[in-house]
């Protein structure tokens, strides 16, 4: 796995000055054209891909409207888009993969580049269902990728070239953070990114609810909370030092924050993250049997 991982690094190390250099002539479709989709066409745009490159379908007509302002190519079939595109993005919910992968089958050739996004999906089931041995690559983003902050995660398969699997590293790097991991750590790593800016938004909820308990205007207390996650985070990246010494740095002994702290404590607060991402893990596995 340490050698997997180095891998990859050394493999980040030698491309990743080239991301704006994207094979034009690569044809990218969407199956979905819901957020996560849109996201990452935008993300696409930016970066100078020609519109008359990027495919989009999705079941939902209605969805379909906001990509062809953009200027993408609309199709309305799923087999006409696996048929047209050499790089296909299932962003479907985990639910609806047997229907799409069942859709595209007849379109889907051994060449064809299969992107999943989906919780729990793995390489192996998506194979299975297209009954083809495609080059992959299993991709866990986050919502943020709308605001170009996203955090996202992937793993390769064995098959799939550098330029195709840079082709794809690219479009989650241009709108955020993106590293590669084992395929075995990708259940685990959605609790890590995929769901956890859930637990930062109840984090936020409940520091502006008890602010607004306490007569401080919401709206105020909104942008002290965010400008505190950024800067906490920023703090976390850059300082060099570990989440436990920079708690350790606030909490004055006698003071406010560590009474604060004593009271997490007593309630066990970090069991419950650890347990409610074990849930998340759980869940993950689950969709993909």
């Amino acid at each position: 796995m340490l050698e997997d991982l180095k891998e990859a690094r050394k493999l980040m190390g030698n491309l990743v000055g080239n991301l704006s250099a994207m094979t034009d002539s690569k044809k990218i479709g969407f199956i979905g054209a819901g957020n996560m989709a849109t996201a990452i066409v935008k993300g696409l745009l930016k970066a100078k891909k020609p519109a008359g490159s990027i495919f989009v379908y999705d079941c939902n007509v209605r969805q379909l409207k906001p990509m062809a302002e953009m200027g993408v190519n609309i199709v309305y079939l799923g087999e006409e888009l696996a048929e047209k595109c050499d790089i296909i993005v299932l962003a479907v919910k985990p639910q609806n993969y047997d229907e799409v992968l069942a859709e595209i089958k007849p379109a889907v050739t051994a060449e064809k580049v299969i992107v999943t996004i989906a919780a729990g999906i793995s390489i192996a089931y998506v194979r299975k269902g297209l009954e083809k041995d495609c080059p992959m690559v299993r991709v866990m983003p986050n919502t943020p990728l709308l605001m170009g902050k996203g955090a996202t995660a992937m793993c390769r398969s064995d098959n799939i070239s550098d330029e195709d699997f840079m082709e794809v590293y690219s479009m989650f790097a241009n709108a955020g953070e993106a590293v590669v991991l084992p395929e075995e750590q990708m259940n685990a790593v959605i609790a890590v990114n995929g769901s956890s800016p859930a637990y930062v938004y109840l984090f936020a909820k409940a520091m502006v609810d008890y602010a607004v308990s306490v007569g401080i205007d919401s709206e105020v207390a909104l942008k002290l909370v965010c400008q505190t996650f950024e800067g906490s985070a920023e703090m976390l990246r850059s300082s060099g030092e570990s989440p436990e010494s920079l708690i350790k740095k606030v909490c004055s002994k006698g003071g406010t924050t560590i009474e604060a702290m004593n009271i997490l404590a007593s309630r066990d607060v970090a069991q419950a993250i650890a347990d409610a991402m074990a849930a998340c893990t759980k869940r993950a596995e689950e969709l993909g049997k």
